[in-house]
């Protein structure tokens, strides 16, 4: 999970997977929206993929990126568990739910 959040720090991947979450866009569309090398595209897409947050398919000599959808149901998963109140616990103002 740790490599999930290390990916989701940068501002150019949270835009990479908002872009995603529209459609699945290859590299070169990717990458014609942002103001950076090649290389740096590269490395935020590895760092997507290591996280397995995106899914890489090759499609001739175009890479076409995807959402992997699962790996963002278990991180929100564990954020709820993370930060939900267990049953009975007080709230800010003294009283248990």
């Amino acid at each position: 999970m740790d490599g999930v959040f290390r990916a989701l720090a940068d501002p150019t991947r949270r835009k990479i997977l908002r872009l995603l979450n529209e459609r699945d866009m290859t590299a070169g569309e990717l990458a014609q929206r942002f103001p950076i090398s090649a290389p740096s595209m590269s490395h935020h897409f590895s760092v997507l993929k290591s996280a397995g947050l995106v899914e890489a398919v090759r499609q001739g000599q175009q890479i076409l990126y995807r959402l992997n959808t699962t790996v963002l149901q278990d991180l929100l998963a564990t954020l709820i568990d993370t930060f939900a109140k267990p049953e009975g616990s007080p709230t800010v103002d003294g009283e248990s739910k």
